[in-house]
């Protein structure tokens, strides 16, 4: 269960990264990216909304935070006046400081998984399914830092991704 915490992060900064840099290279208008991690957002919050509808408790799917750090990004290539460089070395470096430490906010208020299956059980899991030994120690060996360590380092190659998409 504890890679799910740390696949998490690294997933949530390549999305918004790449998405980000992607977009806002693309049209060259800073506010793209923030633009974007709006669209992004209220998305997960139609899915988490299914998710509640489905009977599943509000707190158990984690709704991801990337306004502020998309909005670094957009700060970045405009005040470097478009630089792609600079958007990549600085916007990845700003975006890769914030967004891993929101990840950890998130990930820590979050319902854990396990205990939810135990509290929630779906009438349609197979009994060899049902898992029997609780999860304990939640943050043992901290994955969640994990994660966030690996998205910070890696959201400057995300962001360089994501300007080379626009055949840069």
């Amino acid at each position: 269960a504890w890679t799910s915490y740390v696949v998490f992060s690294i997933s949530q900064t390549l999305m918004l990264v790449v998405g980000a840099t992607y977009y806002l290279t693309f049209t060259g208008v800073p506010g793209t990216a923030t633009y974007y991690a709006l669209i992004m957002t209220v998305y997960t919050w139609i899915a988490k909304g299914a998710w509640f509808a489905l009977g599943y408790p509000y707190d158990f799917i984690v709704t991801p935070v990337w306004l502020p750090s998309a909005m670094l990004i957009d700060l970045a290539y405009w005040a470097t006046k478009k630089n792609k460089h600079s958007l990549i070395l600085f916007g990845g470096v700003l975006c890769g400081m914030s967004l891993p430490l929101f990840n950890m906010v998130n990930l820590i208020t979050v319902a854990d998984p396990l205990e939810t299956a135990f509290k929630y059980p779906r009438p349609t899991l197979p009994p060899y399914m049902t898992p029997i030994e609780p999860q304990v120690g939640k943050f043992y060996n901290s994955p969640v830092a994990l994660g966030a360590g690996a998205g910070a380092v890696l959201a400057c190659t995300f962001a360089a991704l994501g300007c080379k998409l626009n055949t840069w």
